[in-house]
């Protein structure tokens, strides 16, 4: 992963596809003075702008978040892995709390 916003890759995606800065603003909401905030590791992107800036781009949002130095889930952590954990923590934490409130 990149430790820091990589300006010169977005800046040559943008150039490939005949854009500006300010379109790349535009569709991730954020304003000219904004977007030059990230650009200078000084803004964090949201998942939603990531999203956005992959879109503009045409690249996979993994690509964009690496490139912006944003933390990426574990591949493989898949959403079902993520519930059936969560759920198993549920039920211990449930059985806890029922052995605590048999208690005398």
């Amino acid at each position: 992963m990149a430790l820091f916003f990589d300006a010169p890759w977005f800046d040559a995606k943008l150039s490939e596809r005949g854009l500006s800065r300010d379109a790349m603003a535009a569709v991730a909401g954020l304003s000219a003075a904004e977007l030059a905030e990230v650009f200078k590791d000084q803004r964090e992107v949201s998942a939603g702008q990531v999203a956005a800036f992959a879109e503009l781009l045409g690249v996979k949002p993994a690509e964009v978040a690496d490139r912006a130095g944003v933390s990426t889930p574990t591949p493989g952590a898949s959403a079902e892995g993520r519930l059936a954990d969560l759920e198993r923590r549920v039920a211990a934490l449930e059985a806890a709390l029922a052995r605590i409130g048999s208690t005398p």
